[in-house]
């Protein structure tokens, strides 16, 4: 991902924050095999676990924990190249790519300063991600405790993750109870554990990007910001915030 300062987030808390509220993410993977593709990307979502959160260093110290269907081909590459280190390491690079909520083509209609006076713009997407590098254990051996138990946490980790901060179903102040793994049938639950791997990625490195329009001067700003309000749509007032967030924050830096 290309990194242009202006556009770079290197702030931990943000982007630990960015992958919670986003945590369908993108893993991608570069296994040479002679019975697979070599690079492959599956969508899969994420519980991310922040060691001593409050306190962030200049190093992350983060893990990703998610699942794959066995019958992926991507997973088939996964165990193929883990099986081969006695630890079920995947000692190569993983990368897993979240996308922001909302991305949107600009058109240079919206520059209202700079297109009046000299009429040099051109269109421009907005977008935000944040992308993770690191290294991946593979847990896929269903015969093997320390799995089945990584496996259980997993599900039921991201189950509740996703029924309380998805939905809101915390069962407080008459929101429904969340639903959580126990209410289906063990032996369902067991069945369906045998056709799927665990990964636990250590995060080595993380970044964001925010292109939102922050580069540009204030006036072509407050333009972009009034034509995706004038849109009129849910997604054009999310890219509008962004963008006045995004500013706001660089004027902050550079003041």
């Amino acid at each position: 991902m290309y990194l242009r300062p202006v556009h770079t987030d290197l702030h931990f808390p943000t982007l630990y924050k960015f992958i919670r509220s986003n945590p369908l993410g993108i893993v991608t993977t570069a296994i040479h095999s002679p019975n697979y593709h070599t690079i492959q990307s599956s969508h899969v979502p994420w519980v991310l676990d922040v060691e001593d959160e409050e306190n962030a260093t200049d190093e992350p110290r983060a893990r990703l924990r998610g699942h794959l269907a066995r019958a992926n081909p991507q997973t088939k590459a996964l165990i193929e190249a883990a099986t081969k280190s006695s630890s079920n390491k995947f000692q190569d690079e993983i990368m897993v790519l979240f996308n922001g909520p909302v991305h949107h083509y600009v058109t240079p209609k919206f520059y209202i300063e700079t297109k009046p006076s000299t009429g040099k713009v051109v269109p421009t997407w907005d977008y935000s991600a944040v992308q993770v590098y690191g290294t991946a254990t593979i847990f896929h051996d269903s015969s093997n405790p320390e799995h089945q138990e990584f496996l259980s946490k997993q599900i039921n980790d991201l189950s509740k993750q996703s029924e309380e901060e998805v939905f809101g179903y915390t069962g407080k102040d008459g929101a429904q109870k969340a639903w959580n793994v126990g209410e289906a049938p063990e032996s369902y639950v067991n069945l369906l554990k045998k056709a799927i791997i665990g990964i636990e990625i250590e995060v080595t490195g993380l970044a964001g990007k925010f292109k939102m329009s922050q580069e540009l001067a204030g006036g072509d700003r407050r333009g972009v910001v009034e034509g995706f309000r004038k849109l009129g749509t849910e997604e054009g007032e999310l890219v509008a915030r962004t963008v006045e967030e995004r500013g706001e924050l660089k004027d902050r830096k550079k003041g």
